[in-house]
């Protein structure tokens, strides 16, 4: 369905994390997350190796000025040497110079990889996900999906470019300047380092608790866009029942969680970055004072004071940036597990070896049972010990009542669901020994609900034909479906139909999915109430062409009509989760009381 939940707030599975797919594990290792993405760097580690260490040298370089400063003023400037003074500033400028350019040398060796490394992830999780069964994609929101695919892979590429690099850099900056300053003197040395024991302290908390909340907070984000998505989609449900108030109040609710969220996070990054940037300036003052006298004692040079000084200063942005660090690296993190918990789904199953049985041809149910794999404990099966069996080239029509199965037991045919017990055959073959590119060739789907997308009508239907098929077969598929409204669009054939096809009416909406099941010229055709949203006039006219179709198929059809009954050779009756009876239209009405009810339209039918 293409709306969910339009007038229930949506807040309740937002805001539940244990109710959320995916929910994240307790106690998770972010360095062990981000491990994960090795496979997708290794390929460009050449690269990603040679951009670290430019950093490191760029960084070190600009180590190198303080030591250039210390001779300047204990030389040139101490012996009032003007040429000394300008070969120091010549000295400076090309240490400065040399540390862009290797900065800039950095930032190029990583563009172009790093935006192949989320091309192929991006490409890796739409592939997956065309993989995962049905039942997947009706426990996971869409929004969720969607954030995945391209918030959370925007947030690895910027680690994988910055945080994953300084992170290395300004370790080994820290290093090499803590040891610059030791040898220059280390009693000013260890004063530097006082700090260092309360900023590991304030780290190690920090990151425990921000990486709660940037899980929340992307979380919150794919239940944003979830909602979005809906009201969007769903825009003609919401004005026409005037629920965009309602709308508009779930939507601000989630908002304000995600914001209340946000705030979070960005006074835990406050915090750190009060304690990271007080806690070495107070340090760096401290040397200073004392660095000072030492010098009005005789017992410093003022080149040492100033190289000392000017060393700490250098390393201000490395110390200050960890909590900037952390707080992206726990973000991609967190982005790597969600990334993962869709490609960690298990897919549809292969297929299996099998024989076929000679005298089991056409579509055969043997014992069928099917519960929803989410289904409480304990609770009745959908379908209980189905045994149906449709001869080759006949059409049996599917009837029964509300809830009595008939949707799911077609969706079983092509392995959207799969059966908990018993087997479905095709020709004597085992569907699940199939493998599902093989499957779907032969069987053809058109649901009740029919969904298009943003593309041509002509592209739209040919989606369910072989590649190469053209016009001869897309003109005799819209023919089948009486879908010559066609013709009188903008563009024909070519024309975009925009998302979810709703510039079409539900009616145009249905003969071109019908058209695009029988476009192929399919073996076995399963059609949910192909026609259910046409008028009678245009009904008969497709009914007349369909049996056409039919008589060279294999077809189970869900009906709901009489009208559609009447295309059918035979007819089966599902009450109940089990066949309770099967002949034809006119057998059944005369000999079954639940069916001749159905069919007078005394007790409404539907899925």
């Amino acid at each position: 369905m293409a709306v969910r939940n339009l007038t229930v707030m949506p807040t309740t599975r937002a805001t539940t994390e244990e109710d959320r797919p995916g929910k994240p594990s307790g106690n998770r290792s972010a360095v062990r997350s981000l491990l994960r993405l090795w496979p997708y760097v290794r390929p460009v580690r050449a690269r990603l190796f040679s951009a670290a260490f430019v950093a490191v040298v760029a960084s070190c370089v600009g180590l190198v000025i303080p030591l250039v400063l210390k001779w300047l003023v204990d030389g040139p400037v101490a012996e009032r040497d003007p040429a000394g003074v300008w070969l120091g500033a010549l000295y400076l400028l090309l240490l400065g110079l040399a540390e862009a350019l290797l900065f800039g040398l950095r930032r190029w060796l990583v563009a172009r990889p790093l935006a192949g490394v989320e091309a192929a992830m991006r490409a890796d999780l739409y592939r997956r996900l065309q993989r995962l069964p049905v039942a997947f994609h009706d426990r996971w929101p869409s929004g969720q999906l969607l954030s995945r695919g391209t918030g959370d892979l925007m947030l690895l590429r910027m680690f994988l470019a910055f945080p994953l690099t300084f992170l290395l850099v300004n370790a080994v900056t820290i290093l090499v300047g803590v040891i610059i300053m030791l040898v220059q003197d280390w009693t000013l040395g260890l004063v530097i380092l006082g700090p260092a024991v309360p900023v590991l302290v304030v780290c190690v908390v920090f990151e425990r608790r921000y990486a709660h909340a940037a899980r929340r907070a992307q979380d919150q984000v794919g239940d944003l866009t979830t909602v979005v998505e809906e009201s969007v989609l769903g825009i003609r449900i919401i004005k026409g029942f005037g629920r965009h108030r309602s709308q508009a109040r779930a939507f601000r609710e989630l908002s304000r969680t995600l914001r209340g969220t946000e705030l979070y996070k960005a006074r835990l990054l406050a915090t750190i970055w009060a304690a990271m940037m007080t806690l070495p300036e107070v340090a760096i003052g401290t040397a200073l004072v004392l660095g000072a006298v030492r010098v009005a004692d005789g017992d410093l040079s003022a080149g040492t004071l100033v190289a000392f000084l000017s060393t700490a200063l250098a390393l201000r942005w490395p110390v200050d940036s960890i909590g900037f660090l952390l707080a992206l690296s726990q973000e991609a993190a967190t982005a790597t597990e969600r990334y993962f918990e869709v490609m960690d789904a298990e897919p549809e199953s292969t297929a299996l070896s099998g024989s076929a049985d000679g005298d089991d041809r056409g579509l055969r149910f043997h014992g069928v049972t099917f519960r929803y794999p989410d289904a409480p404990p304990g609770s009745p099966p959908v379908l209980d010990r189905v045994d149906l069996h449709v001869r080759p080239g006949e059409s049996m029509a599917l009837v029964g009542a509300t809830g009595s199965g008939k949707t799911t037991l077609t969706a079983l045919v092509p392995r959207l669901h799969e059966v908990t017990s018993g087997r479905i055959t095709l020709d004597g073959v085992d569907i699940t020994a199939m493998s599902r590119e093989e499957l779907r060739g032969r069987v053809a789907v058109a649901f009740e609900e029919p969904t298009l997308f943003s593309a041509t009508v002509g592209e739209n239907v040919l989606m369910g034909a072989a590649d190469g098929a053209g016009d001869a077969e897309l003109d005799r598929a819209l023919a089948v479906a009486q879908a010559d409204f066609v013709g009188a669009l903008p563009q024909g054939v070519d024309t975009q139909v925009g998302e979810q096809g709703l510039s079409l009416s539900g009616g145009q909406r249905q003969r071109l999915a019908l058209a695009r099941a029988v476009v192929g010229r399919p073996r076995f055709l399963v059609l949910d109430d192909p026609l259910s949203a046409l008028d009678v006039h245009t009904e008969a006219a497709v009914e007349a062409a369909l049996r056409q179709v039919l008589a060279d198929t294999t077809a189970l059809i869900v009906a709901h009509r009489p009208s559609t009954v009447l295309l059918a050779d035979r007819v089966a009756l599902l009450s109940g989760g089990r066949i309770t009876a099967v002949g034809t239209h006119h057998e059944l009405l005369r000999g079954n009381a639940e069916y001749a009810r159905l069919m007078s339209g005394e007790e409404e039918d539907g899925r």
